[in-house]
């Protein structure tokens, strides 16, 4: 064989495995046999708590395949896992505290009623409606909506540890599908089935939905008061005290060990433990507890009632304590006198936008310019910081910021 000819035949020969790749890249995905299987095998047991076949039927039409992100968020839960300064500066931040203040005005009807009615503060209640779904901006985003049938699905067949939690929580979804609260095309949630607005899932739905604004559903999806009613109506009945306090910032003497477990604020404040803006404990008499979430050279507080309650919405301590911070903010009143131990100078939100724009335009970048420092912005860091020989510790410092200017 001449050159020539071995030479075509190799060209040839490598436009045939380009056509048989693209044709197979092209093709469908195979549906996840055993999801498939899952799927028909549920079906009975919805059938036999009260779901009738059409509504599961109905609920699952094309869903053939697990969802992988679902899985992948699984693994990642930023409550746990987050250093105290990046979790509170995503959420406490002033585009939060902005948009806070101004659905105080939009919605001051309804928030009043809201008010008088379940005796839960509207600042605590936007919070919540910030940080569940940044006023219901999150439930506009395809990649952080899911299928809630689809999520809980995945979670039922291939998460192990949420599997009862994720099949228990799918039949309460399929009666809430049934009993007409949400269309099947809006029955959508977060990776572990939270859904709405205010982020329930199915079965404190159930427990705590309010049709706030008399429509005749409990539509946590599209209104918004009914979102803030049913959150407002999960405080109340878990305890929620009206017109007090979640906690106080407080300063701790040195050297000294203190007791776990709850006191009254009057035996707090004599073993030193005073509030960080020299202001007397309203009522003395009341009962807190002690959590120091960056350690004692970070911000310390003493937990009232109310905290607690908040925990039952997410039983996470960073979580309550944002939602209290926040609502102070939206308020406009608290601010923290210690900072959290940041090993950086704080950014703004604006020049954290900014940060994000310019690592974007660089080509390390591609998420969206939020000003929340996630996994997808600390890796761009991490890469500038590289090529310009710094440390690369993925902070969204001054310094990065400033060497990001300058190019």
């Amino acid at each position: 064989m001449t050159a020539s000819r071995a030479a075509r035949g190799f060209v040839a020969a490598k436009l045939f495995l380009v056509f048989i790749l693209a044709t197979i890249f092209s093709m469908p995905a195979h549906a996840d046999a055993g999801f498939q299987r899952w799927i028909r095998d549920f079906r009975s047991v919805a059938t036999s708590q009260g779901i009738s076949g059409a509504v599961y039927d109905q609920a699952f039409r094309g869903i053939t395949e697990p969802d992988p992100s679902v899985l992948e968020k699984a693994r990642y839960q930023p409550e746990f896992r987050a250093e105290a300064w990046e979790y509170f500066d995503n959420r406490v931040q002033e585009a939060a505290i902005a948009e806070g203040r101004q659905k105080a005005r939009e919605l001051k009807p309804w928030l009043d009623r809201i008010e008088r009615q379940f005796g839960v503060s509207r600042y605590i209640l936007l919070a919540i409606w910030s940080i569940e779904s940044n006023y219901g901006a999150a439930l506009k985003r395809d990649n952080v909506m899911k299928s809630l049938p689809q999520a809980l699905a995945t979670l039922a067949y291939a998460d192990k540890r949420r599997s009862k939690f994720a099949r228990t929580q799918l039949i309460a979804a399929l009666k809430i599908l049934q009993n007409g609260d949400v269309r099947p095309d809006q029955l959508t949630s977060s990776w572990a089935g939270a859904m709405g607005h205010t982020q329930f899932i199915p079965t404190s739905y159930q427990a705590y939905g309010v049709d706030m604004d008399g429509d005749g559903r409990r539509d946590i999806w599209n209104s918004e008061p009914d979102a803030l009613a049913t959150a407002a109506n999960l405080l109340r009945k878990n305890g929620w005290r009206s017109g007090e306090t979640w906690g106080y910032e407080v300063l701790l003497p040195r050297g000294r060990k203190f007791p776990a477990g709850s006191m009254s604020l009057k035996r707090w404040g004599e073993i030193g433990v005073v509030r960080a803006n020299g202001k007397a404990y309203p009522d003395s008499s009341r009962n807190a507890e002690l959590k120091v979430p960056d350690g004692r050279e970070g911000p310390s507080f003493l937990m009232t009632k109310n905290f607690f309650v908040i925990k039952r919405y997410n039983n996470s301590d960073k979580y309550a304590l944002a939602v209290g911070l926040l609502a102070d903010a939206i308020q406009g009143v608290g601010g923290l006198v210690n900072d959290w131990n940041r090993p950086f100078q704080r950014l703004s939100f604006s020049e954290t936008q900014e940060l994000q724009q310019r690592l974007g335009a660089l080509g390390y970048y591609e998420g969206e310019i939020d000003g929340k420092i996630g996994g997808g912005s600390r890796e761009a860091i991490r890469q500038f910081q590289a090529r310009m020989g710094l440390t690369q510790d993925g902070h969204p410092s001054k310094e990065v910021l400033q060497r990001l200017r300058g190019r």
